[in-house]
């Protein structure tokens, strides 16, 4: 019997004319509405809910925090979706999902629909976020997956800085029900017909498909092995605890800044702090494929860390814009290494599954961040504490991410 004609036929990553960047645009596409709708847009909806039912705002944030905590339980599974369904099923489920919680987000009347509303959403940011958008991308991508992630994930500061924007300026238009329809609506005439027009059957780069028939692999003892090996763990852990510190860190930068430096160039420095993101996952996604990833993830939480050191004690407005752009240059990069190192150092077969609970724990840790740095910030008066534990978070990060283990080896006995 002759193998499929897409496992032999050498494939040119490199090549503008690969199929595989066109899943990449498509991915950008997917970045774009699941992080204008389901991250960036919380804090739209925490305002307006509470502008217009009048509600407290720890009840809308609480509502967040359940759809951070749900959307990490379902995040866990997605690498196992996809292997299972074809990644053009589980694009389209995830864009009908976001879009359904679009519309339930400006429907809601009551606080019980809220939860509602924010557990299809959790579903939504499950099916158009990292977990999905890497374990897609990776089966069109091996050589150049770096590159390929990064440039997909500028997607979710499009979302960000262009998405957000737009879909306050249709709230104050034709109110927030009505500009929750048509954000939706956006979505399904953008996304559901690129994805059914581009993403097919991908090539089978890693051998999954002959793997899959010759000896199944359990998920379930992939992650139960992956929780026992010190190479996954200290990579899961360090990401965990940098973006714990990292999502306090923005969450509260405005808070921290509009008293120091007054409340428009706060604003100059979140938005400096963005476009660096932007910048620095371009520039990196020219490396990043050739990089020792361990070392540039060290090297990354050294130079947040020096960020937040004078953030805390140097209060010279250029000084602290220049410092949220230090911050800055790094933001984008950490959610795209932690995928990279697990390509590098596990088996590909487990690559999915992996990621996915990589993912999955991370989204946990960083739920808790912003409430934690603001009990701190509560308790002592001011951000220095909070944001000196920031700081720690980070060192200790930058030294467990260098310890290694025999990720490859102990991968393959998985199953």
């Amino acid at each position: 019997m002759l193998d499929n004609p897409r496992t032999t036929v050498p494939i040119d990553e490199s090549s503008l004319r690969y199929e595989g960047w066109r899943i990449v645009a498509v991915c950008f596409l997917l970045a774009t509405f699941g992080w204008g709708l389901g991250f960036y847009g919380q804090s739209v909806y925490v305002a307006e809910l509470q502008r217009a039912r009048g509600w407290p705002a720890s009840l809308i944030s609480s509502g967040t925090t359940f759809f951070y905590l749900f959307g990490a339980l379902l995040v866990v599974f997605v690498g196992e979706a996809v292997r299972k369904y074809g990644p053009r099923i589980c694009l389209i489920s995830g864009t009908l999902a976001m879009a359904a919680a679009g519309v339930a987000i400006g429907a809601v009347r009551e606080p019980w629909q809220l939860y509602l509303a924010d557990a299809v959403l959790a579903f939504g940011w499950a099916g158009t976020s990292l977990a999905m958008i890497t374990n897609t991308i990776s089966l069109w991508f091996d050589h150049k997956r770096g590159m390929a992630i990064s440039l997909a994930l500028n997607g979710a500061s499009f979302g960000g800085i262009v998405g957000v924007p737009l879909l306050v300026m249709m709230i104050s238009h034709i109110g927030f029900a009505s500009a929750m329809v048509a954000a939706a609506a956006a979505m399904l005439v953008l996304l559901l017909p690129v994805i059914l027009l581009v993403v097919g059957r991908p090539p089978d780069l890693h051998g999954w498909q002959r793997a899959a028939k010759a000896k199944p692999q359990s998920s379930s003892q992939i992650r139960a092995w992956a929780l026992r090996d010190i190479g996954f763990l200290t990579v899961t852990i360090a990401f965990a605890l940098v973006l714990f510190a990292q999502v306090g860190f923005i969450v509260h930068l405005i808070s921290f800044l509009d008293p120091v430096i007054g409340r428009e160039r706060a604003a100059v420095a979140v938005a400096v702090l963005t476009a660096m993101a932007v910048i620095g996952r371009v520039l990196f996604s020219l490396v990043i494929d050739r990089l020792n990833q361990r070392l540039a993830s060290a090297i990354s939480f050294l130079s947040q860390a020096a960020a937040l050191c004078v953030v805390i004690n140097l209060h010279d407005d250029y000084v602290l814009i220049a410092a949220c752009a230090v911050f800055g240059f790094s933001v984008g990069n950490l959610i795209t290494l932690p995928s990279l190192i697990v390509q590098q150092e596990f088996d590909s077969a487990a690559f999915g599954v992996l990621i996915s609970l990589n993912t999955a724990i991370n989204q946990v840790t960083y739920a808790f961040g912003p409430g934690v740095v603001g009990a701190l910030r509560d308790w002592s008066g001011g951000y220095a504490l909070p944001f000196y534990l920031c700081v720690v978070l980070e060192v200790a990060a930058a030294a467990l991410i260098m310890v290694r283990g025999s990720q490859k080896q102990s991968s393959r006995r998985v199953g």
